[in-house]
This record gives structure tokens, C-alpha cells and sequence, in this order.
């Protein structure tokens, strides 16, 4: 049991929760932020695709310990990443959870009254599902939910 300030909170851990499965940060110069996040900080590029229809590329960068960026580059200013800079300039975009089922997560989080921004996962990275909770009901984040592909699926995702 968890204690609140309302009082003691029954099953307070969201279902199927892993951990952290990256940072999503929004860049407007995807090669800089490649070369920063890798020959400076000492990362390795783990993965590179663009999702035509977000109209965004995105770079997974991995460190030692698991820690993992994601570098979201426009490829259109009026894509949602385009836009996102356009208003708040370079920087965090989302962070996202490791989920092991999330259609479980999802109805977890609905149940709870968080408002989620579509109805169903969609295709994220590498073949991955994901799914968005509104900043607004997180603090002001926007939290990705993010279910891994199974090894047999991965290669057919687009930018999560």
C-alpha cells in the first residue's frame, strides 16, 4: 500500500509496467544531435528510420546500463515535431515507459481517469506499439507507452 497525501492508495503500480524505456528529445539538427549524443557523450547509434506519415526521422541512441535517447528531427515544419519546435524550441519532447502489455496499461490508465490521445496503440519504433497519455492528466509530459516487438516483428516499426 502506498501513502498519498489523500490517504493510503491500494495498488497504486500501473499493470505490466517495466521501467523506462527512453527520453524522446526534439531536435532540429538531427546530425549534430547524433554527433553530440554519440562522439562527445559516448553513446552508439542503435537504430535510424523515418516514419513518412509523422513526418519525422528519429535516431535511437544507447549508453552502457540501458539507458536509451531518442532524437526526433522534423522533416517538415508542419509535422508534429516541426511544430513542436516551432512553439518550444529543441529539447524534451516525451518521455516513455516499457510496457509488457499495453492494452492492460491503456485500460489501467482509463480506468484511472487519464485521458490517452487515441483510442488504440499504433506502430511505433522497430515494430514496437505505443500510445500517448495527454501531457495535461501527466504533469505537463507527454508520456509515451511503449510495448517492445517481439524479435520475429522487428524491422516493420516507424518512429515512436
Amino acid at each position: 500500500m502506498m501513502q498519498t497525501v489523500d490517504g493510503p492508495v491500494e495498488n497504486a503500480a500501473l499493470p505490466g509496467i517495466v521501467g523506462v524505456d527512453h527520453i524522446g528529445l526534439a531536435v532540429p539538427d538531427l546530425t549534430a544531435a547524433v554527433h553530440l549524443h554519440t562522439a562527445v557523450l559516448g553513446g552508439r547509434l542503435e537504430h535510424r528510420e523515418e516514419n513518412v506519415e509523422q513526418g519525422v526521422v528519429e535516431v535511437m541512441i544507447a549508453f552502457d546500463g540501458g539507458t536509451r535517447v531518442q532524437l526526433l528531427a522534423p522533416t517538415s515544419p508542419d509535422s508534429p515535431v516541426g511544430r513542436f519546435l516551432a512553439s518550444r524550441g529543441p529539447g524534451m519532447h516525451h518521455l516513455a515507459y516499457r510496457v509488457s502489455d499495453i492494452g492492460s496499461a491503456a485500460g489501467a490508465l482509463r480506468a484511472r481517469g487519464m485521458r490517452l490521445l487515441s483510442d488504440t496503440d499504433r506502430l511505433g519504433t522497430a515494430g514496437s506499439r505505443i500510445l500517448f497519455v495527454h501531457p495535461r492528466d501527466a504533469g505537463g509530459v507527454l508520456v509515451e507507452l511503449v510495448q517492445p516487438a517481439r524479435t520475429d516483428q522487428v524491422g516493420t516499426g516507424a518512429a515512436g
